[in-house]
Protein backbone atom coordinates (compact mmCIF):
# COMPACT_ATOMS: atom_id res chain seq x y z
CA UNK A 1 0.00 0.00 0.00
CA UNK A 2 1.18 3.61 -0.59
CA UNK A 3 2.10 5.66 2.39
CA UNK A 4 -0.93 8.26 2.55
CA UNK A 5 0.87 10.51 5.15
CA UNK A 6 3.33 11.58 2.06
CA UNK A 7 0.60 10.77 -0.74
CA UNK A 8 -1.70 13.97 1.17
CA UNK A 9 -0.18 17.05 0.39
CA UNK A 10 2.49 16.05 -2.38
CA UNK A 11 -0.11 14.86 -5.16
CA UNK A 12 -3.68 16.13 -6.30
CA UNK A 13 -6.49 13.45 -5.61
CA UNK A 14 -8.72 11.75 -8.27
CA UNK A 15 -11.64 9.87 -7.72
CA UNK A 16 -13.47 8.00 -10.07
CA UNK A 17 -16.38 5.78 -9.48
CA UNK A 18 -17.53 3.85 -12.11
CA UNK A 19 -20.78 3.36 -10.93
CA UNK A 20 -22.60 -0.08 -11.44
CA UNK A 21 -19.59 -1.62 -12.99
CA UNK A 22 -19.57 -5.18 -12.03
CA UNK A 23 -15.86 -6.77 -11.70
CA UNK A 24 -16.16 -9.60 -13.96
CA UNK A 25 -16.73 -7.08 -16.94
CA UNK A 26 -14.22 -5.16 -15.97
CA UNK A 27 -11.62 -8.36 -16.08
CA UNK A 28 -12.70 -9.20 -19.65
CA UNK A 29 -11.95 -5.38 -20.99
CA UNK A 30 -8.81 -5.20 -19.45
CA UNK A 31 -6.74 -4.85 -22.48
CA UNK A 32 -9.60 -2.74 -24.04
CA UNK A 33 -8.80 0.05 -21.11
CA UNK A 34 -5.28 1.56 -21.44
CA UNK A 35 -6.53 4.72 -19.66
CA UNK A 36 -7.67 2.81 -16.35
CA UNK A 37 -5.52 -0.56 -17.05
CA UNK A 38 -2.51 0.81 -18.71
CA UNK A 39 -0.56 0.64 -15.92
CA UNK A 40 -1.90 -2.55 -14.03
CA UNK A 41 -4.50 -5.04 -13.80
CA UNK A 42 -8.26 -4.66 -11.84
CA UNK A 43 -8.03 -5.65 -8.55
CA UNK A 44 -11.20 -7.89 -7.03
CA UNK A 45 -12.41 -5.79 -3.66
CA UNK A 46 -15.84 -5.68 -1.96
CA UNK A 47 -17.82 -2.85 -2.23
CA UNK A 48 -19.45 -1.64 1.34
CA UNK A 49 -22.71 -1.02 -0.41
CA UNK A 50 -24.92 -2.45 -2.88
CA UNK A 51 -26.27 0.54 -4.17
CA UNK A 52 -24.81 4.33 -5.07
CA UNK A 53 -26.34 5.62 -2.08
CA UNK A 54 -25.24 3.75 0.61
CA UNK A 55 -21.82 2.94 -0.96
CA UNK A 56 -20.19 6.54 -1.22
CA UNK A 57 -21.48 7.35 2.19
CA UNK A 58 -18.42 4.69 3.25
CA UNK A 59 -16.29 6.18 0.48
CA UNK A 60 -16.52 9.59 1.76
CA UNK A 61 -16.14 8.50 5.60
CA UNK A 62 -12.76 6.83 4.02
CA UNK A 63 -14.25 3.08 3.71
CA UNK A 64 -13.20 2.17 0.48
CA UNK A 65 -14.16 -1.35 -1.12
CA UNK A 66 -12.15 -4.01 0.66
CA UNK A 67 -9.74 -6.74 -0.44
CA UNK A 68 -11.88 -9.55 -1.49
CA UNK A 69 -9.42 -11.95 0.97
CA UNK A 70 -9.53 -13.44 4.21
CA UNK A 71 -6.42 -11.56 5.21
CA UNK A 72 -7.47 -9.15 7.54
CA UNK A 73 -3.90 -8.02 7.77
CA UNK A 74 -3.88 -6.81 3.61
CA UNK A 75 -7.38 -4.78 4.61
CA UNK A 76 -5.21 -1.38 5.41
CA UNK A 77 -7.50 1.40 4.69
CA UNK A 78 -5.95 4.86 2.79
CA UNK A 79 -7.81 6.87 5.04
CA UNK A 80 -9.43 6.69 8.56
CA UNK A 81 -10.95 8.60 11.27
CA UNK A 82 -8.58 9.79 14.04
CA UNK A 83 -9.28 8.67 17.56
CA UNK A 84 -11.87 6.28 16.64
CA UNK A 85 -9.92 3.42 19.12
CA UNK A 86 -9.29 1.40 16.27
CA UNK A 87 -5.77 0.84 15.22
CA UNK A 88 -4.69 1.84 11.99
CA UNK A 89 -1.82 1.35 10.04
CA UNK A 90 1.43 3.52 9.84
CA UNK A 91 0.37 4.35 6.49
CA UNK A 92 -2.98 5.34 6.67
CA UNK A 93 -4.16 9.28 6.72
CA UNK A 94 -5.90 10.37 9.68
CA UNK A 95 -8.15 12.54 9.45
CA UNK A 96 -10.29 14.70 12.46
CA UNK A 97 -13.32 16.00 10.65
CA UNK A 98 -16.48 13.79 9.64
CA UNK A 99 -15.64 12.68 6.33
CA UNK A 100 -12.32 12.29 4.07
CA UNK A 101 -13.34 15.39 1.87
CA UNK A 102 -13.78 17.89 4.58
CA UNK A 103 -10.28 16.63 6.00
CA UNK A 104 -8.97 17.01 2.61
CA UNK A 105 -10.69 20.21 2.11
CA UNK A 106 -8.94 20.86 5.96
CA UNK A 107 -5.49 20.53 4.67
CA UNK A 108 -5.45 22.71 1.90
CA UNK A 109 -7.10 20.91 -0.86
CA UNK A 110 -10.01 22.44 -3.30
CA UNK A 111 -12.65 19.59 -3.23
CA UNK A 112 -14.97 19.35 -6.51
CA UNK A 113 -17.78 16.52 -7.23
CA UNK A 114 -18.80 16.25 -11.07
CA UNK A 115 -21.80 14.12 -9.98
CA UNK A 116 -23.21 11.50 -12.67
CA UNK A 117 -26.25 9.01 -11.44
CA UNK A 118 -29.58 10.38 -9.86
CA UNK A 119 -28.29 10.72 -6.30
CA UNK A 120 -25.87 13.49 -7.28
CA UNK A 121 -28.37 15.79 -9.57
CA UNK A 122 -29.42 17.91 -6.06
CA UNK A 123 -32.63 18.30 -7.71
CA UNK A 124 -34.21 17.13 -4.45
CA UNK A 125 -32.83 17.28 -0.25
CA UNK A 126 -31.90 13.40 -0.61
CA UNK A 127 -29.71 14.36 -4.10
CA UNK A 128 -28.26 17.32 -2.12
CA UNK A 129 -26.73 15.17 0.63
CA UNK A 130 -23.66 13.41 -2.02
CA UNK A 131 -22.51 16.44 -3.68
CA UNK A 132 -23.00 18.21 -0.24
CA UNK A 133 -19.58 16.81 0.76
CA UNK A 134 -17.73 19.14 -1.51
CA UNK A 135 -17.09 22.25 -1.79
CA UNK A 136 -17.90 22.88 -5.42
CA UNK A 137 -20.25 20.28 -6.87
CA UNK A 138 -21.62 20.02 -10.40
CA UNK A 139 -24.31 18.09 -12.14
CA UNK A 140 -26.24 18.93 -15.50
CA UNK A 141 -28.64 16.70 -17.49
CA UNK A 142 -26.32 16.04 -20.37
CA UNK A 143 -24.33 13.73 -17.14
CA UNK A 144 -26.79 11.11 -16.48
CA UNK A 145 -27.51 7.94 -17.04
CA UNK A 146 -29.99 8.93 -20.14
CA UNK A 147 -27.36 10.90 -22.37
CA UNK A 148 -24.53 8.76 -24.41
CA UNK A 149 -22.01 10.87 -24.37
CA UNK A 150 -22.40 11.41 -20.50
CA UNK A 151 -18.73 10.76 -19.76
CA UNK A 152 -17.46 12.84 -22.40
CA UNK A 153 -19.57 15.78 -21.11
CA UNK A 154 -18.54 14.76 -17.71
CA UNK A 155 -14.75 15.30 -18.72
CA UNK A 156 -15.39 18.64 -20.52
CA UNK A 157 -17.07 19.93 -17.82
CA UNK A 158 -13.95 19.06 -15.73
CA UNK A 159 -11.56 20.25 -18.11
CA UNK A 160 -13.07 23.71 -18.20
CA UNK A 161 -12.34 23.88 -14.27
CA UNK A 162 -9.20 23.20 -14.46
CA UNK A 163 -8.58 26.16 -16.46
CA UNK A 164 -10.27 27.78 -13.62
CA UNK A 165 -7.70 26.08 -10.76
CA UNK A 166 -4.10 27.32 -10.09
CA UNK A 167 -2.13 24.52 -11.22
CA UNK A 168 -0.47 24.36 -7.69
CA UNK A 169 -3.39 25.05 -5.71
CA UNK A 170 -3.77 21.20 -4.57
CA UNK A 171 -7.22 19.03 -5.88
CA UNK A 172 -9.13 16.78 -4.91
CA UNK A 173 -12.12 15.77 -8.16
CA UNK A 174 -14.54 13.24 -7.59
CA UNK A 175 -15.94 11.82 -10.76
CA UNK A 176 -18.94 9.83 -10.42
CA UNK A 177 -19.30 8.01 -14.29
CA UNK A 178 -23.28 7.21 -15.15
CA UNK A 179 -22.49 5.86 -18.48
CA UNK A 180 -22.12 1.96 -17.17
CA UNK A 181 -25.00 2.25 -14.89
CA UNK A 182 -28.25 1.39 -16.84
CA UNK A 183 -29.60 1.96 -19.09
CA UNK A 184 -26.24 0.97 -21.46
CA UNK A 185 -27.89 -1.11 -24.20
CA UNK A 186 -27.49 1.80 -26.69
CA UNK A 187 -23.66 0.93 -26.79
CA UNK A 188 -24.36 -2.10 -28.52
CA UNK A 189 -26.30 -1.69 -31.94
CA UNK A 190 -29.68 -2.69 -31.78
CA UNK A 191 -29.51 -4.12 -28.34
CA UNK A 192 -32.42 -4.13 -26.30
CA UNK A 193 -31.57 -4.39 -22.94
CA UNK A 194 -28.90 -4.66 -20.89
CA UNK A 195 -26.27 -7.05 -20.49
CA UNK A 196 -22.46 -8.00 -20.04
CA UNK A 197 -22.02 -7.25 -23.46
CA UNK A 198 -23.92 -3.94 -23.27
CA UNK A 199 -21.88 -2.99 -20.54
CA UNK A 200 -18.30 -3.81 -21.86
CA UNK A 201 -19.03 -1.47 -24.53
CA UNK A 202 -19.88 1.17 -22.00
CA UNK A 203 -16.59 0.56 -19.88
CA UNK A 204 -14.56 1.17 -23.85
CA UNK A 205 -16.43 3.94 -24.31
CA UNK A 206 -15.53 5.20 -20.43
CA UNK A 207 -12.25 4.49 -21.17
CA UNK A 208 -11.55 6.54 -24.63
CA UNK A 209 -13.47 9.41 -22.56
CA UNK A 210 -11.36 10.05 -19.59
CA UNK A 211 -8.21 9.84 -21.84
CA UNK A 212 -8.36 13.82 -22.00
CA UNK A 213 -9.09 14.20 -18.27
CA UNK A 214 -6.03 12.07 -17.53
CA UNK A 215 -3.77 14.03 -19.78
CA UNK A 216 -4.98 17.58 -18.08
CA UNK A 217 -3.89 15.74 -14.81
CA UNK A 218 -0.62 15.24 -15.76
CA UNK A 219 0.06 18.47 -16.69
CA UNK A 220 -0.13 19.97 -13.21
CA UNK A 221 2.12 20.50 -10.99
CA UNK A 222 1.87 17.99 -8.83
CA UNK A 223 1.28 14.59 -9.77
CA UNK A 224 -2.07 12.58 -9.31
CA UNK A 225 -3.10 9.70 -7.23
CA UNK A 226 -5.89 8.20 -8.91
CA UNK A 227 -8.40 5.76 -7.37
CA UNK A 228 -10.66 4.31 -9.95
CA UNK A 229 -13.23 1.72 -8.85
CA UNK A 230 -17.29 0.55 -8.36
CA UNK A 231 -19.19 1.16 -6.07
CA UNK A 232 -21.69 -2.03 -6.65
CA UNK A 233 -22.18 -4.06 -9.39
CA UNK A 234 -25.81 -5.39 -10.90
CA UNK A 235 -27.38 -8.28 -11.73
CA UNK A 236 -28.37 -9.47 -15.57
CA UNK A 237 -30.41 -12.69 -14.26
CA UNK A 238 -28.24 -14.63 -12.62
CA UNK A 239 -30.20 -17.14 -9.90
CA UNK A 240 -33.21 -14.85 -11.11
CA UNK A 241 -31.92 -11.67 -9.95
CA UNK A 242 -32.05 -8.12 -12.00
CA UNK A 243 -30.41 -5.00 -10.57
CA UNK A 244 -28.61 -4.11 -7.38
CA UNK A 245 -29.61 -3.06 -3.79
CA UNK A 246 -29.28 -6.53 -3.12
CA UNK A 247 -26.92 -9.67 -1.89
CA UNK A 248 -25.35 -11.27 -4.51
CA UNK A 249 -21.93 -11.95 -5.57
CA UNK A 250 -22.25 -9.82 -8.97
CA UNK A 251 -22.95 -6.59 -7.26
CA UNK A 252 -20.50 -6.91 -4.09
CA UNK A 253 -17.56 -7.80 -6.27
CA UNK A 254 -16.40 -4.76 -7.66
CA UNK A 255 -12.87 -3.66 -9.58
CA UNK A 256 -10.54 -1.33 -7.78
CA UNK A 257 -6.97 0.41 -8.87
CA UNK A 258 -4.57 3.01 -7.24
CA UNK A 259 -2.20 4.31 -9.36
CA UNK A 260 -0.32 7.83 -10.65
CA UNK A 261 -0.92 9.99 -13.18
Amino acid sequence: MPDMNTIVGSHDLLMITLDTLRYDVAKLEEANCPNLCGTGSWEKRHTPGSFTYAAHHAFFGGFMPTPANTDKASHVRLFHSRNTGLKTHPHTWLFDTPDMVSGLAAEGYRTVCIGGVIFFTKKNPLAKVLPGYFQQSYWRMNFGVTNPRSTENQVQHALKLLKQIPPEEKLFLFLNVSAIHGPNRYFVEGAREDSIETQRAALRYVDQALGPLFEAMRERARPMFCLAFSDHGTAYGEDGYQGHRLAHDVVWNVPYREFVL
